[in-house]
């Protein structure tokens, strides 16, 4: 029986740690004040006719804040990756100068760090969608069981004890975008 209620449990807490970490992922891919390697991650670029992320083409680093420098493992590829990055639409303006690339990323106005915080908390909210999902399926194992052989007490416990869970998770998304929010808005 607790076995039961514990892979239940279990089940939940994993799509609940599942919904927050891709909420990190989406959020890495926010850019806020400063240049990352991460702001390229949505890059794909066409390697002898495979389509292959930007990062396991080239060498990406940050030699300043402000600034994305890509070198390519082959030359021939400057263009490629040129054409990827504009092709994009991520607002950005690379500088081909026949050895690297190099990327200077423009500081954001208020409308853009408006509509950024916008986009973290419509990330947030599709997080804690899937959150209260997890706990509905939860809940509904847990009638399920109560229909064949569950008092409802204890069903009744499970439940206080999911939805616990689901408190507790939604405030770690808050806890995120507030934190997000503070980045994209700092100047």
């Amino acid at each position: 029986m607790q076995e039961e209620l514990d892979f239940i449990k279990d089940a939940a807490k994993e799509s609940m740690d599942k919904a927050i970490a891709h909420l990190d992922n989406e959020l890495l891919k926010i850019r806020a004040s400063k240049a990352t390697p991460s702001m390229l991650d949505s890059v794909y670029v066409d390697y002898y006719g495979a389509t292959t992320p930007l990062n396991q083409v080239s060498n990406i680093n940050t030699p300043d804040p402000r600034t994305l420098s890509i070198q390519p493992w082959e030359k021939q590829m400057l263009e490629v990756i040129e054409r990827a990055i504009i092709n994009s639409n991520l607002g950005l303006n690379p500088q081909n100068n026949g050895e690297m690339i190099m990327i200077n990323v423009p500081v954001l106005t208020e409308e853009r760090r408006l509509a950024l915080v916008k986009q973290a908390k419509h990330e947030g909210e599709n997080a804690k969608i899937s959150i209260r999902n997890a706990r509905k399926d939860a809940n509904d194992d847990i009638k399920k069981l109560m229909k064949e052989h569950f008092s409802e007490d204890l069903a009744h416990d499970m439940e206080v004890v999911i939805q616990d869970m689901t408190t507790s998770y939604s405030h770690r998304v808050d806890e995120k975008l507030a934190k997000k929010e503070k980045d994209i808005m700092t100047v």
